[in-house]
Protein backbone atom coordinates (compact mmCIF):
# COMPACT_ATOMS: atom_id res chain seq x y z
CA UNK A 1 0.00 0.00 0.00
CA UNK A 2 1.45 3.35 -1.00
CA UNK A 3 2.18 6.18 1.41
CA UNK A 4 -0.40 8.41 -0.32
CA UNK A 5 -3.07 5.74 0.10
CA UNK A 6 -2.23 5.41 3.80
CA UNK A 7 -2.54 9.16 4.21
CA UNK A 8 -5.92 9.14 2.44
CA UNK A 9 -7.18 6.34 4.67
CA UNK A 10 -5.89 8.11 7.74
CA UNK A 11 -7.69 11.29 6.75
CA UNK A 12 -10.89 9.28 6.13
CA UNK A 13 -10.65 7.54 9.51
CA UNK A 14 -9.98 10.87 11.23
CA UNK A 15 -12.87 12.51 9.44
CA UNK A 16 -15.14 9.62 10.36
CA UNK A 17 -14.00 9.81 13.97
CA UNK A 18 -14.66 13.54 14.06
CA UNK A 19 -18.07 13.00 12.47
CA UNK A 20 -18.91 10.24 14.92
CA UNK A 21 -17.74 12.41 17.81
CA UNK A 22 -19.80 15.30 16.54
CA UNK A 23 -22.90 13.12 16.33
CA UNK A 24 -22.25 11.76 19.80
CA UNK A 25 -21.45 15.10 21.37
CA UNK A 26 -24.15 17.11 19.60
CA UNK A 27 -27.15 14.87 18.89
CA UNK A 28 -29.68 16.32 16.48
CA UNK A 29 -32.76 17.54 18.29
CA UNK A 30 -35.83 15.46 17.46
CA UNK A 31 -38.51 17.37 15.62
CA UNK A 32 -41.51 18.31 17.73
CA UNK A 33 -44.36 16.70 15.82
CA UNK A 34 -48.07 17.16 16.54
CA UNK A 35 -50.27 14.42 15.10
CA UNK A 36 -54.00 14.99 14.91
CA UNK A 37 -57.11 13.39 13.45
CA UNK A 38 -60.55 14.61 12.47
CA UNK A 39 -63.59 12.60 11.43
CA UNK A 40 -63.62 14.31 8.02
CA UNK A 41 -61.13 15.36 5.38
CA UNK A 42 -59.39 18.49 4.15
CA UNK A 43 -61.06 18.34 0.77
CA UNK A 44 -59.24 21.27 -0.85
CA UNK A 45 -56.38 23.69 -0.19
CA UNK A 46 -58.13 26.45 -2.13
CA UNK A 47 -59.08 28.84 0.71
CA UNK A 48 -62.27 29.90 -1.08
CA UNK A 49 -63.54 26.37 -1.69
CA UNK A 50 -65.67 25.38 1.31
CA UNK A 51 -67.00 27.46 4.20
CA UNK A 52 -66.65 24.77 6.85
CA UNK A 53 -65.02 25.42 10.23
CA UNK A 54 -62.41 22.67 10.31
CA UNK A 55 -61.28 23.41 6.77
CA UNK A 56 -61.08 27.15 7.46
CA UNK A 57 -58.98 26.46 10.54
CA UNK A 58 -56.59 24.28 8.57
CA UNK A 59 -56.25 26.93 5.86
CA UNK A 60 -55.51 29.40 8.66
CA UNK A 61 -52.21 27.64 9.37
CA UNK A 62 -50.85 28.58 5.94
CA UNK A 63 -52.95 31.54 4.79
CA UNK A 64 -53.66 34.81 6.58
CA UNK A 65 -56.32 37.51 6.62
CA UNK A 66 -56.12 41.27 6.73
CA UNK A 67 -58.00 41.10 10.05
CA UNK A 68 -58.21 37.99 12.21
CA UNK A 69 -59.89 37.07 15.50
CA UNK A 70 -58.02 36.54 18.74
CA UNK A 71 -58.51 33.86 21.41
CA UNK A 72 -61.64 35.65 22.61
CA UNK A 73 -63.01 36.02 19.05
CA UNK A 74 -62.35 39.76 19.03
CA UNK A 75 -61.05 41.45 15.88
CA UNK A 76 -57.25 41.67 15.74
CA UNK A 77 -54.68 42.83 13.16
CA UNK A 78 -52.92 40.33 10.92
CA UNK A 79 -51.79 41.32 7.41
CA UNK A 80 -53.28 44.73 8.04
CA UNK A 81 -51.35 46.38 10.86
CA UNK A 82 -54.21 48.82 11.39
CA UNK A 83 -57.39 50.12 9.79
CA UNK A 84 -59.62 53.15 10.04
CA UNK A 85 -62.76 54.70 8.58
CA UNK A 86 -61.90 58.23 7.40
CA UNK A 87 -65.53 58.51 6.33
CA UNK A 88 -68.57 56.20 6.86
CA UNK A 89 -68.26 54.56 3.44
CA UNK A 90 -64.45 54.34 3.27
CA UNK A 91 -62.28 51.84 5.15
CA UNK A 92 -58.50 52.24 4.92
CA UNK A 93 -56.15 49.33 5.60
CA UNK A 94 -52.47 49.87 6.37
CA UNK A 95 -50.69 46.70 5.28
CA UNK A 96 -47.83 45.01 7.07
CA UNK A 97 -44.46 45.46 5.36
CA UNK A 98 -41.77 42.82 4.99
CA UNK A 99 -44.20 39.91 4.65
CA UNK A 100 -43.27 37.12 2.22
CA UNK A 101 -45.41 34.44 0.65
CA UNK A 102 -44.07 30.90 0.96
CA UNK A 103 -42.59 31.13 -2.55
CA UNK A 104 -40.55 34.17 -1.47
CA UNK A 105 -42.56 36.81 -3.29
CA UNK A 106 -43.52 39.96 -1.34
CA UNK A 107 -47.03 40.64 -0.07
CA UNK A 108 -48.41 43.96 -1.36
CA UNK A 109 -51.64 45.79 -2.06
CA UNK A 110 -51.89 44.05 -5.45
CA UNK A 111 -52.49 40.75 -3.66
CA UNK A 112 -55.33 42.28 -1.63
CA UNK A 113 -57.01 43.71 -4.74
CA UNK A 114 -56.66 40.36 -6.52
CA UNK A 115 -57.99 38.39 -3.53
CA UNK A 116 -60.99 40.71 -3.20
CA UNK A 117 -61.90 39.94 -6.80
CA UNK A 118 -61.22 36.20 -6.55
CA UNK A 119 -63.18 35.65 -3.32
CA UNK A 120 -66.29 37.20 -4.89
CA UNK A 121 -65.95 35.39 -8.22
CA UNK A 122 -68.26 32.56 -9.34
CA UNK A 123 -67.31 29.31 -7.64
CA UNK A 124 -66.26 30.90 -4.36
CA UNK A 125 -68.01 29.69 -1.22
CA UNK A 126 -66.90 32.88 0.60
CA UNK A 127 -68.52 35.58 -1.49
CA UNK A 128 -70.29 37.14 1.49
CA UNK A 129 -67.11 37.46 3.57
CA UNK A 130 -66.45 40.69 1.68
CA UNK A 131 -69.31 43.18 1.13
CA UNK A 132 -70.75 42.72 -2.33
CA UNK A 133 -70.80 46.48 -3.01
CA UNK A 134 -67.17 47.00 -1.94
CA UNK A 135 -64.66 48.48 -4.36
CA UNK A 136 -61.02 47.98 -3.39
CA UNK A 137 -58.63 50.71 -4.45
CA UNK A 138 -54.84 50.66 -4.21
CA UNK A 139 -53.54 53.83 -2.57
CA UNK A 140 -49.93 52.65 -2.60
CA UNK A 141 -48.11 49.33 -2.24
CA UNK A 142 -49.01 49.09 1.43
CA UNK A 143 -52.31 50.97 1.67
CA UNK A 144 -55.71 49.82 0.39
CA UNK A 145 -59.07 51.55 0.57
CA UNK A 146 -62.40 49.73 0.60
CA UNK A 147 -65.18 51.94 -0.76
CA UNK A 148 -68.81 51.10 0.06
CA UNK A 149 -72.03 52.42 -1.40
CA UNK A 150 -73.58 52.75 2.05
CA UNK A 151 -72.32 52.66 5.65
CA UNK A 152 -71.76 49.15 6.99
CA UNK A 153 -70.68 48.85 10.64
CA UNK A 154 -69.93 45.13 10.27
CA UNK A 155 -68.13 45.32 6.92
CA UNK A 156 -65.00 43.63 8.27
CA UNK A 157 -66.63 41.17 10.67
CA UNK A 158 -66.10 38.24 8.28
CA UNK A 159 -62.60 39.18 7.14
CA UNK A 160 -61.06 36.56 9.43
CA UNK A 161 -62.23 33.85 7.02
CA UNK A 162 -61.09 35.72 3.91
CA UNK A 163 -57.50 34.66 3.30
CA UNK A 164 -55.18 36.62 1.04
CA UNK A 165 -53.69 34.83 -1.97
CA UNK A 166 -50.71 35.73 -4.12
CA UNK A 167 -51.71 37.36 -7.40
CA UNK A 168 -48.55 36.33 -9.23
CA UNK A 169 -48.65 32.73 -7.98
CA UNK A 170 -52.32 32.34 -8.92
CA UNK A 171 -51.73 33.75 -12.39
CA UNK A 172 -48.62 31.64 -12.93
CA UNK A 173 -50.48 28.45 -12.00
CA UNK A 174 -53.76 29.21 -13.78
CA UNK A 175 -55.59 29.42 -10.45
CA UNK A 176 -57.20 32.86 -10.72
CA UNK A 177 -60.70 31.40 -10.32
CA UNK A 178 -61.98 29.72 -7.14
CA UNK A 179 -62.37 25.96 -7.17
CA UNK A 180 -65.79 24.89 -5.81
CA UNK A 181 -66.29 21.48 -4.11
CA UNK A 182 -68.31 20.41 -7.14
CA UNK A 183 -65.46 21.01 -9.63
CA UNK A 184 -64.95 18.09 -11.99
CA UNK A 185 -61.18 18.30 -11.69
CA UNK A 186 -58.88 19.86 -9.08
CA UNK A 187 -57.05 23.07 -9.86
CA UNK A 188 -53.47 23.81 -8.85
CA UNK A 189 -54.81 25.73 -5.83
CA UNK A 190 -56.82 22.68 -4.78
CA UNK A 191 -53.67 20.63 -4.25
CA UNK A 192 -51.05 23.31 -3.45
CA UNK A 193 -50.80 26.39 -1.24
CA UNK A 194 -48.84 29.61 -1.18
CA UNK A 195 -49.79 31.68 1.83
CA UNK A 196 -48.02 33.99 4.24
CA UNK A 197 -48.80 31.95 7.37
CA UNK A 198 -46.50 30.31 9.94
CA UNK A 199 -46.76 26.84 8.36
CA UNK A 200 -46.25 25.44 4.88
CA UNK A 201 -47.90 22.31 3.52
CA UNK A 202 -45.26 19.89 2.27
CA UNK A 203 -47.55 16.96 1.52
CA UNK A 204 -51.26 16.77 0.77
CA UNK A 205 -53.01 13.50 0.01
CA UNK A 206 -56.77 14.13 0.21
CA UNK A 207 -58.41 11.50 2.35
CA UNK A 208 -55.04 10.23 3.62
CA UNK A 209 -52.88 12.87 5.25
CA UNK A 210 -51.63 16.44 5.10
CA UNK A 211 -48.27 17.52 6.48
CA UNK A 212 -47.64 21.03 7.83
CA UNK A 213 -44.11 22.26 8.58
CA UNK A 214 -42.91 25.40 10.30
CA UNK A 215 -42.19 28.22 7.85
CA UNK A 216 -38.79 29.65 8.78
CA UNK A 217 -39.44 32.83 6.80
CA UNK A 218 -42.58 33.77 8.74
CA UNK A 219 -42.84 37.50 9.45
CA UNK A 220 -44.15 37.23 13.00
CA UNK A 221 -43.92 35.25 16.20
CA UNK A 222 -46.23 32.40 17.14
CA UNK A 223 -46.91 30.66 20.42
CA UNK A 224 -46.57 27.24 18.85
CA UNK A 225 -43.33 25.27 19.35
CA UNK A 226 -44.21 22.73 16.65
CA UNK A 227 -41.77 21.80 13.92
CA UNK A 228 -44.34 19.72 12.11
CA UNK A 229 -48.03 18.78 12.27
CA UNK A 230 -49.45 15.70 10.57
CA UNK A 231 -53.16 15.45 9.89
CA UNK A 232 -54.97 12.20 9.12
CA UNK A 233 -58.62 11.40 8.56
CA UNK A 234 -60.06 8.78 10.93
CA UNK A 235 -63.76 8.42 10.29
CA UNK A 236 -64.55 5.72 12.83
CA UNK A 237 -65.26 7.00 16.36
CA UNK A 238 -63.72 4.03 18.19
CA UNK A 239 -60.63 3.97 15.99
CA UNK A 240 -60.10 7.69 16.52
CA UNK A 241 -60.24 7.37 20.31
CA UNK A 242 -58.01 4.28 20.26
CA UNK A 243 -55.41 6.26 18.30
CA UNK A 244 -55.53 9.02 20.93
CA UNK A 245 -55.20 6.65 23.89
CA UNK A 246 -52.36 4.70 22.27
CA UNK A 247 -50.41 7.90 21.61
CA UNK A 248 -50.60 7.57 17.82
CA UNK A 249 -52.23 10.99 17.69
CA UNK A 250 -52.25 13.93 20.09
CA UNK A 251 -55.66 15.42 19.25
CA UNK A 252 -58.96 14.11 17.90
CA UNK A 253 -62.31 15.66 17.09
CA UNK A 254 -64.89 14.75 18.02
CA UNK A 255 -64.79 12.34 20.95
CA UNK A 256 -68.06 10.45 20.78
CA UNK A 257 -70.32 10.88 23.78
CA UNK A 258 -69.98 7.24 24.83
CA UNK A 259 -66.16 7.45 24.82
CA UNK A 260 -65.67 10.61 26.85
CA UNK A 261 -65.46 8.97 30.28
CA UNK A 262 -62.88 6.48 28.98
CA UNK A 263 -60.71 9.30 27.65
CA UNK A 264 -60.96 11.30 30.87
CA UNK A 265 -59.97 8.30 32.99
CA UNK A 266 -57.07 7.26 30.74
CA UNK A 267 -54.43 9.33 32.55
CA UNK A 268 -52.85 10.26 29.21
CA UNK A 269 -55.56 12.37 27.58
CA UNK A 270 -58.58 14.45 28.46
CA UNK A 271 -61.76 15.66 26.83
CA UNK A 272 -61.61 19.39 26.29
CA UNK A 273 -65.25 20.43 26.34
CA UNK A 274 -67.09 23.70 25.99
CA UNK A 275 -70.10 25.37 24.40
CA UNK A 276 -70.03 25.83 20.63
CA UNK A 277 -71.47 28.68 18.61
CA UNK A 278 -72.64 26.32 15.86
CA UNK A 279 -76.37 25.72 15.47
CA UNK A 280 -77.49 22.44 13.92
CA UNK A 281 -80.75 22.74 11.98
CA UNK A 282 -82.94 21.18 9.30
CA UNK A 283 -83.88 22.78 6.00
CA UNK A 284 -86.55 21.96 3.44
CA UNK A 285 -86.73 22.48 -0.32
CA UNK A 286 -89.29 25.25 -0.72
CA UNK A 287 -88.12 26.22 -4.19
CA UNK A 288 -88.84 23.43 -6.68
CA UNK A 289 -92.35 23.08 -8.07
CA UNK A 290 -92.04 19.30 -7.64
CA UNK A 291 -90.17 17.75 -4.73
CA UNK A 292 -87.35 15.52 -5.95
CA UNK A 293 -87.35 11.79 -5.12
CA UNK A 294 -90.78 12.04 -3.52
CA UNK A 295 -94.00 10.06 -3.84
CA UNK A 296 -95.80 13.38 -4.39
CA UNK A 297 -95.91 14.23 -8.08
CA UNK A 298 -96.62 17.57 -9.70
CA UNK A 299 -96.19 19.68 -6.59
CA UNK A 300 -93.94 20.36 -3.62
CA UNK A 301 -95.48 19.73 -0.17
CA UNK A 302 -92.90 22.03 1.48
CA UNK A 303 -94.40 25.04 -0.27
CA UNK A 304 -97.30 24.65 2.17
CA UNK A 305 -96.48 26.17 5.59
CA UNK A 306 -98.80 23.61 7.19
CA UNK A 307 -96.47 20.80 6.11
CA UNK A 308 -93.43 22.69 7.35
CA UNK A 309 -95.14 23.27 10.70
CA UNK A 310 -96.13 19.59 10.87
CA UNK A 311 -92.50 18.56 10.41
CA UNK A 312 -91.39 21.07 13.05
CA UNK A 313 -93.93 19.90 15.62
CA UNK A 314 -93.32 16.19 14.94
CA UNK A 315 -89.59 16.43 15.64
CA UNK A 316 -88.91 16.20 19.36
CA UNK A 317 -85.67 18.12 19.87
CA UNK A 318 -85.76 17.67 23.64
CA UNK A 319 -85.54 13.91 23.15
CA UNK A 320 -82.73 14.34 20.60
CA UNK A 321 -80.79 16.51 23.06
CA UNK A 322 -81.27 14.11 25.97
CA UNK A 323 -80.92 10.74 24.28
CA UNK A 324 -79.02 11.15 21.03
CA UNK A 325 -76.75 13.91 22.36
CA UNK A 326 -76.71 12.54 25.95
CA UNK A 327 -77.46 15.93 27.39
CA UNK A 328 -74.58 17.66 25.61
CA UNK A 329 -76.69 19.90 23.40
CA UNK A 330 -78.82 22.97 24.03
CA UNK A 331 -82.17 23.02 22.18
CA UNK A 332 -82.56 26.21 20.18
CA UNK A 333 -85.42 28.32 18.86
CA UNK A 334 -83.07 30.31 16.63
CA UNK A 335 -80.58 29.68 13.86
CA UNK A 336 -77.93 31.47 15.95
CA UNK A 337 -76.39 30.75 19.34
CA UNK A 338 -78.11 32.84 22.05
CA UNK A 339 -74.74 34.25 23.17
CA UNK A 340 -74.53 36.07 19.83
CA UNK A 341 -77.88 37.87 20.09
CA UNK A 342 -78.89 39.77 23.23
CA UNK A 343 -82.64 39.32 22.70
CA UNK A 344 -82.50 35.61 21.92
CA UNK A 345 -84.35 34.65 25.11
CA UNK A 346 -87.43 36.53 23.87
CA UNK A 347 -88.02 33.95 21.13
CA UNK A 348 -89.30 30.60 22.34
CA UNK A 349 -89.18 27.28 20.54
CA UNK A 350 -92.67 26.06 19.46
CA UNK A 351 -93.70 23.00 21.41
CA UNK A 352 -93.51 19.49 20.01
CA UNK A 353 -97.12 18.45 19.39
CA UNK A 354 -97.64 15.15 17.58
CA UNK A 355 -101.44 15.46 17.62
CA UNK A 356 -101.31 18.89 16.00
CA UNK A 357 -98.69 17.68 13.51
CA UNK A 358 -101.05 14.93 12.33
CA UNK A 359 -103.92 17.40 12.04
CA UNK A 360 -101.78 19.73 9.94
CA UNK A 361 -100.87 16.89 7.56
CA UNK A 362 -104.57 16.15 7.09
CA UNK A 363 -105.37 19.84 6.56
CA UNK A 364 -102.59 20.07 3.97
CA UNK A 365 -104.02 17.10 2.08
CA UNK A 366 -101.52 14.42 3.12
CA UNK A 367 -103.42 12.21 5.62
CA UNK A 368 -101.35 9.22 4.50
CA UNK A 369 -98.12 11.20 4.43
CA UNK A 370 -95.57 10.91 1.64
CA UNK A 371 -92.00 9.81 1.04
CA UNK A 372 -88.87 11.85 0.40
CA UNK A 373 -85.06 11.71 0.67
CA UNK A 374 -83.07 13.35 3.45
CA UNK A 375 -79.41 14.33 2.99
CA UNK A 376 -77.18 14.12 6.03
CA UNK A 377 -73.41 14.16 6.65
CA UNK A 378 -72.06 11.29 8.73
CA UNK A 379 -68.67 12.71 9.68
CA UNK A 380 -69.14 16.42 10.27
CA UNK A 381 -71.19 17.17 13.39
CA UNK A 382 -71.50 15.38 16.72
CA UNK A 383 -73.74 12.34 16.17
CA UNK A 384 -74.96 13.80 12.88
CA UNK A 385 -76.17 10.54 11.35
CA UNK A 386 -77.77 9.48 14.65
CA UNK A 387 -79.66 12.79 14.76
CA UNK A 388 -80.94 12.18 11.24
CA UNK A 389 -81.97 8.63 12.14
CA UNK A 390 -83.96 10.02 15.08
CA UNK A 391 -85.65 12.53 12.76
CA UNK A 392 -86.56 9.69 10.38
CA UNK A 393 -88.23 7.79 13.24
CA UNK A 394 -90.10 10.85 14.49
CA UNK A 395 -91.48 11.76 11.08
CA UNK A 396 -92.68 8.19 10.59
CA UNK A 397 -95.24 8.96 13.32
CA UNK A 398 -96.99 11.36 10.89
CA UNK A 399 -96.73 8.83 8.06
CA UNK A 400 -93.76 10.50 6.37
CA UNK A 401 -91.31 7.93 5.04
CA UNK A 402 -87.80 9.36 4.90
CA UNK A 403 -85.08 7.67 2.88
CA UNK A 404 -81.90 8.67 4.65
CA UNK A 405 -78.89 9.46 2.46
CA UNK A 406 -76.02 9.79 4.95
CA UNK A 407 -72.60 10.41 3.37
CA UNK A 408 -69.09 11.63 4.26
CA UNK A 409 -69.01 15.42 4.33
CA UNK A 410 -67.04 15.71 1.07
CA UNK A 411 -69.79 13.93 -0.87
CA UNK A 412 -72.56 15.53 1.14
CA UNK A 413 -71.42 19.12 0.55
CA UNK A 414 -70.68 18.42 -3.12
CA UNK A 415 -74.29 17.27 -3.52
CA UNK A 416 -76.17 19.92 -1.57
CA UNK A 417 -73.99 22.76 -2.87
CA UNK A 418 -74.10 21.62 -6.48
CA UNK A 419 -75.68 23.94 -9.05
CA UNK A 420 -79.39 23.77 -8.36
CA UNK A 421 -78.80 22.70 -4.74
CA UNK A 422 -79.54 18.99 -5.06
CA UNK A 423 -81.46 18.32 -1.84
CA UNK A 424 -85.06 18.07 -0.64
CA UNK A 425 -84.53 17.85 3.12
CA UNK A 426 -81.21 18.22 4.88
CA UNK A 427 -79.28 18.70 8.11
CA UNK A 428 -76.51 21.25 8.40
CA UNK A 429 -74.63 23.10 11.14
CA UNK A 430 -73.73 26.79 10.93
CA UNK A 431 -71.46 29.16 12.81
CA UNK A 432 -71.83 32.73 11.55
CA UNK A 433 -68.34 33.79 10.56
CA UNK A 434 -69.18 37.38 11.46
CA UNK A 435 -70.41 36.33 14.93
CA UNK A 436 -73.44 38.44 14.02
CA UNK A 437 -77.11 37.79 13.23
CA UNK A 438 -76.90 39.58 9.89
CA UNK A 439 -74.96 36.59 8.58
CA UNK A 440 -77.97 34.33 9.26
CA UNK A 441 -80.50 36.71 7.73
CA UNK A 442 -78.35 37.17 4.64
CA UNK A 443 -76.67 33.81 3.94
CA UNK A 444 -79.08 31.28 5.46
CA UNK A 445 -82.47 33.01 5.10
CA UNK A 446 -81.83 35.42 2.22
CA UNK A 447 -83.72 34.86 -1.03
CA UNK A 448 -81.70 33.17 -3.77
CA UNK A 449 -82.13 35.09 -7.02
CA UNK A 450 -80.77 34.10 -10.46
CA UNK A 451 -77.90 36.32 -11.48
CA UNK A 452 -77.49 37.85 -8.01
CA UNK A 453 -73.74 38.09 -7.40
CA UNK A 454 -74.00 39.44 -3.86
CA UNK A 455 -73.91 35.98 -2.30
CA UNK A 456 -77.29 36.47 -0.63
CA UNK A 457 -78.79 33.09 0.19
CA UNK A 458 -75.55 31.32 -0.63
CA UNK A 459 -76.24 28.70 2.07
CA UNK A 460 -80.03 28.80 1.72
CA UNK A 461 -79.97 25.27 0.33
CA UNK A 462 -83.74 24.86 0.39
CA UNK A 463 -84.61 28.13 -1.29
CA UNK A 464 -86.74 29.57 1.53
CA UNK A 465 -87.70 33.10 0.49
CA UNK A 466 -89.55 35.94 2.16
CA UNK A 467 -88.66 39.35 0.67
CA UNK A 468 -89.32 40.89 4.08
CA UNK A 469 -86.20 39.11 5.38
CA UNK A 470 -84.07 40.67 2.64
CA UNK A 471 -85.36 44.13 3.50
CA UNK A 472 -84.65 43.59 7.19
CA UNK A 473 -81.17 42.17 6.46
CA UNK A 474 -80.25 45.25 4.43
CA UNK A 475 -81.47 47.52 7.24
CA UNK A 476 -79.56 45.51 9.84
CA UNK A 477 -76.39 45.78 7.78
CA UNK A 478 -76.46 49.57 7.80
CA UNK A 479 -78.00 50.30 11.22
CA UNK A 480 -75.52 51.64 13.82
CA UNK A 481 -77.98 52.13 16.70
CA UNK A 482 -77.84 48.86 18.69
CA UNK A 483 -81.36 49.08 20.11
CA UNK A 484 -82.88 49.64 16.67
CA UNK A 485 -80.62 47.00 15.16
CA UNK A 486 -81.60 44.36 17.74
CA UNK A 487 -85.27 45.13 17.17
CA UNK A 488 -84.81 44.55 13.44
CA UNK A 489 -82.95 41.29 14.05
CA UNK A 490 -85.71 40.03 16.34
CA UNK A 491 -88.29 40.92 13.70
CA UNK A 492 -86.29 38.91 11.20
CA UNK A 493 -86.09 35.84 13.42
CA UNK A 494 -89.79 36.16 14.32
CA UNK A 495 -90.62 36.20 10.61
CA UNK A 496 -88.58 33.05 9.89
CA UNK A 497 -90.32 31.27 12.76
CA UNK A 498 -93.80 32.42 11.65
CA UNK A 499 -93.02 31.05 8.16
CA UNK A 500 -91.78 27.75 9.63
CA UNK A 501 -88.88 28.43 7.26
CA UNK A 502 -86.35 26.24 9.10
CA UNK A 503 -86.29 23.75 11.94
CA UNK A 504 -83.56 24.76 14.43
CA UNK A 505 -82.37 21.85 16.55
CA UNK A 506 -79.55 22.70 18.96
CA UNK A 507 -76.11 24.03 19.71
CA UNK A 508 -73.82 21.04 20.17
CA UNK A 509 -71.05 20.90 22.76
CA UNK A 510 -67.39 20.82 21.77
CA UNK A 511 -65.56 17.60 22.62
CA UNK A 512 -61.89 17.52 21.67
CA UNK A 513 -59.70 14.65 22.81
CA UNK A 514 -56.33 16.12 23.75
CA UNK A 515 -53.10 14.48 24.93
CA UNK A 516 -51.88 15.80 28.26
CA UNK A 517 -48.61 16.64 26.51
CA UNK A 518 -50.39 19.18 24.32
CA UNK A 519 -51.40 22.76 25.12
CA UNK A 520 -53.79 24.61 22.83
CA UNK A 521 -56.69 27.04 22.56
CA UNK A 522 -60.29 25.94 22.11
CA UNK A 523 -62.50 28.72 20.82
CA UNK A 524 -66.29 28.30 20.69
CA UNK A 525 -66.17 28.49 16.89
CA UNK A 526 -64.54 25.01 16.95
CA UNK A 527 -61.49 25.94 14.89
CA UNK A 528 -58.20 24.22 15.62
CA UNK A 529 -55.51 26.81 14.89
CA UNK A 530 -52.03 25.31 14.76
CA UNK A 531 -50.26 28.54 15.68
CA UNK A 532 -51.71 28.18 19.20
CA UNK A 533 -50.69 24.52 19.61
CA UNK A 534 -47.63 23.53 21.66
CA UNK A 535 -46.39 20.11 22.65
CA UNK A 536 -44.04 19.08 25.42
CA UNK A 537 -40.69 18.11 23.83
CA UNK A 538 -39.99 14.39 23.54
Amino acid sequence: MSRSTLKTLARGVAAGAVAAFALTALPAQAANVFRFAFQGDIKSLDPYSLKESFTIGMHGAVYESLITRDKDLKLAPQLAESWETPEPTRWRFHLRKGVKFHDGSPFTADDVIFSAQRVRAPGSNFQTNVPGDAEFVKVDDYTVDMLLKKPNPIAVYQFSGWYIMSKSWSEKNNATQPTPPTAAAPSYATLHENGTGPFVITEHQPGVKTVFKKFDGYWGKVESNLDEAVFTTIGNDATRVAALLSGEVDWVDPVSLQDQQRVNSSGTATVMAGPELRTVFLGMDQWRDELKDSSVKGKNPFKDPKVREAFYRAIDEDTIAKRVMRGQATPSALLIAPTLFDRANEIKRPATDLKRAKELMVEAGYPDGFSLTMDCPNDRYVNDEAICQAVVSMLARINVKVNLNAQPKAKYFAKVLSPGFDTSFYLVGWTPSSQDSHNILFEIAGCRKPGDKSGRGGWNLGGYCNPKIDTIADQVEAETDKTKRDALIKEGFDTIQADWGYIPLHQQALAWGVSKKVHLVQRPDNMLLLYWVSKDPQ
